[in-house]
């Protein structure tokens, strides 16, 4: 199963990214070994994850996402953390 998620980068800033592993794909990004934008902006953390069907859903998700503007993309966070509080 893929997963589309969310991080909160040190400076603040937010990065969404798909991945099979979303625990292992945080654990590449806090290396360095993760995306070019997140290399310069560890630790990050995860604010965000949502199950996809597949691939191809988690990329038009992915992108949908990216595209929204970031008082949105807080929204979406804030709505999953107020569903289940121990995120």
């Amino acid at each position: 199963m893929w997963h589309v998620y969310i991080v909160k980068c040190a400076d603040q800033t937010l990065y969404t990214g798909v991945a099979k592993d979303v625990d292992a794909r945080i654990s590449q990004h806090n290396s360095g070994r993760g995306a070019r934008y997140t290399k310069g902006r560890q630790p990050v953390k995860l604010i965000y994850s949502e199950p996809a069907e597949d691939r191809a859903t988690a990329l038009r998700r992915e992108h949908a996402i990216k595209r929204m503007p970031v008082a949105d993309k807080v929204k979406l966070v804030e709505q999953i953390t107020q569903t289940f509080p121990d995120k």
